[in-house]
């Protein structure tokens, strides 16, 4: 829910230093490693925004993957999870470099 809130905040913002006063569509970029279930999120927009500029607004997720630099390999590579094993030697030595963040990347407004 926080998550959420966190998202709305931000439209707001948005909306106060750009002038606009209805949001249809929000994009939000959701990394796999991010830790946010996507349904949890999409059922707490709805909740949070049903009052505000942003009521009945879309919700537009785009997966991003988890990517990793792996020590052994020297390469990167794709991650399903945070502390799992490279995909090419099997090692665990993976520094996670992508795939754990969450933003707002487009606004379509009214």
């Amino acid at each position: 829910m926080s998550l959420a809130e966190g998202v709305l905040q931000l439209i707001e913002d948005a909306a106060r230093r750009e002038g606009f006063q209805r949001v249809t569509t929000v994009w939000l970029e959701i990394g796999q490693l991010a830790g946010v279930e996507v349904e949890a999120m999409k059922f707490c927009f709805d909740a949070v925004t049903r009052d505000s500029m942003a009521a009945g607004a879309q919700l537009e997720i785009i997966a991003t993957p988890g990517t990793g630099w792996c020590l052994p390999c020297g390469e990167t590579v794709e991650l399903a999870e945070v502390y799992g094993a490279c995909p090419r030697c099997g090692g665990y030595q993976v520094q996670v470099t992508g795939g754990k963040e969450m933003r707002v990347k487009e606004l379509e407004v009214a």
